[in-house]
């Protein structure tokens, strides 16, 4: 098992008492980690509160500061139990910052009328640019995933495009963290406003991010991911995008919105 890698970093919060990890630069964009990472690990610390045994329905994620490489402690408590949903609350720390804040809404699964999301028919991977012919241009944590862009809104790319089309997968084995799995293939997609400008740097961060899960993770199958994120605005600095995040044969799996920050006068 790489020692460095996503199972590594989040066996060590889930076998120790005070919820402790450390990573290093591999994970990082900018001068802090992944948030796809970050949340991650916050996952793992709320998973624990009910053994995994329930499922997760929503997250909500608030990105209070920087997270350089070194040692994490996360914070996790029970919020509420009733008796068809648990909620849970997560603050992750370095250094004795508070760096995240987390909430997360597990629920258990009932008989109840559904209806059906709906599908897509997501395009070949192969027609599109890959990840590691573009990655001397990416931020480091992209080194852990394969993938590749099938639209137009490369960051930096000056496509003015508000529609970011991406497959992605793991390039290591987490099936250990059903959950986590999903969780950090939903934050790989930059600012889809980035397309918009014509070279870097425009420094660009969220600011807070919630994903609801259509299916139960623990019930996906499969490696890879097919990802749709969309520009919904952006103005005096802040842009908010959706994203809708779909299994291999199409079936979606969770969706997804943030509100993020960006600099482009600098």
């Amino acid at each position: 098992m790489d020692s460095t890698g996503l199972v590594s970093i989040l066996q060590q919060i889930r076998d120790s008492e005070d919820n402790r990890s450390t990573f290093d630069e591999s994970w990082t964009q900018g001068r802090s980690a992944f948030g796809g990472l970050s949340a991650a690990m916050a996952v793992t610390a709320m998973d624990k509160l009910s053994n995994g045994e329930l499922p997760l329905r929503s997250l909500m994620v608030s990105f209070i500061a920087p997270l350089p490489p070194g040692e994490v402690q996360v914070d996790a408590t029970v919020q509420r139990q009733g008796r068809n949903v648990t909620q849970t609350g997560a603050s992750l720390y370095q250094d004795g910052q508070l760096c995240l804040q987390a909430m997360a809404a597990y629920g258990i699964s009932r008989e109840e009328l559904a209806v059906p999301a709906d599908t897509v028919s997501p395009v070949s991977r192969e027609s599109g640019l890959q990840i590691a012919e573009h990655r001397k241009r990416l931020p480091a944590f992209l080194e852990r995933f394969d993938g590749a862009w099938v639209s137009d809104a490369l960051p930096f790319s000056g496509s003015k495009s508000r529609q970011l089309n991406m497959w992605v997968r793991h390039r290591e084995d987490i099936t250990a963290f059903d959950n986590e799995k999903l969780v950090a293939i939903a934050d790989i997609p930059p600012p889809v406003v980035l397309s918009f400008f014509d070279q870097p740097p425009v420094p660009a961060s969220s600011l807070t991010w919630s994903l609801e899960f259509v299916e139960n993770p623990k019930r996906i199958t499969g490696d890879w991911f097919y990802l749709e994120f969309t520009t919904e605005a952006a103005a005096e600095g802040y842009t908010q995008q959706s994203g809708r995040i779909y299994s291999e044969d199409g079936r979606l799996c969770a969706l997804s919105r943030q509100c993020m920050v960006y600099f482009g006068n600098r």
